[in-house]
């Protein structure tokens, strides 16, 4: 297990999805970069990378590792499930779950919050638009990531193509519950989309393809550390 460091906001949560580009070394190399550009502008970037990869970066970084996906059973004779036991086993502080490539029944979502809050798993759970955000708040997640599905790695940025989005999340789930962290995602790919979803009330981002399919990931990732610490 690592000694992750805790979370904080505003907060870049990189989803690595099953890219290739972040597959095994690669997604150290890519954790590695994480974890320098954290400690040098003083924001908070957490991964979540593939399942198997999550014991190697935790034993090599310092960074908050989130899984892409939980299931809510606990250990015993089932074949193929992701216990949450083997997740904070392997190094695991939270985890993504009802991505839009991966929806959940609404009871599943809430047994395997359940789950999580039982032993301190800390969630991101995603919704497709405003009103489901606010929904699901109900089920006091720590954070909800809206992301309208169009958009998630079309290179075109909720900030810019759907604002009223954000900060309509934000005043329909904040009203709900106002302890729960609402991030927005789809199409990232700048650090002005960062500054800007910062700005409509989010607070922080959930990235993929921006980060992990760029020519130069640094550099990114550099990009929107400065542009938080300009907030």
């Amino acid at each position: 297990m690592n000694m992750a460091k805790p979370i904080k906001y505003p907060l870049i949560l990189v989803n690595f999805k099953t890219y290739f580009e972040s597959l095994g070394g690669r997604a150290l190399l890519i954790a590695q970069e994480c974890e320098k550009i954290s400690e040098e502008y003083g924001i908070c970037i957490a991964i979540a990378p593939q399942h198997l990869d999550i014991p190697v970066i935790a034993k090599a970084t310092s960074v908050p590792l989130f899984s892409q996906h939980a299931d809510w059973e606990v250990p015993g004779a089932h074949t193929g499930n992701i216990t949450v036991e083997s997740l904070i086993e392997g190094g695991a502080i939270g985890t993504i779950l009802n991505h839009s490539e991966h929806r959940l029944r609404i009871d599943v979502i809430d047994a395997t919050l359940a789950r999580c809050k039982s032993l301190h798993l800390q969630t991101c759970l995603c919704a497709n638009t405003s009103l489901i955000g606010r929904s699901l708040s109900i089920l006091e997640p720590d954070m909800i990531a809206v992301e309208p599905p169009e958009l998630i790695g079309s290179g075109i940025s909720v900030s810019k193509a759907k604002p009223d989005v954000i900060s309509e999340s934000v005043r329909l789930i904040k009203e709900l519950n106002k302890n729960v962290h609402i991030l927005c995602g789809a199409g990232i790919t700048t650090g002005e989309d960062v500054a800007s979803s910062v700005k409509l009330g989010a607070e922080g981002v959930l990235v993929a393809s921006g980060v992990v399919k760029a020519k130069n990931p640094r550099g990114i990732l550099e990009e929107f550390a400065k542009s938080l610490t300009v907030q």
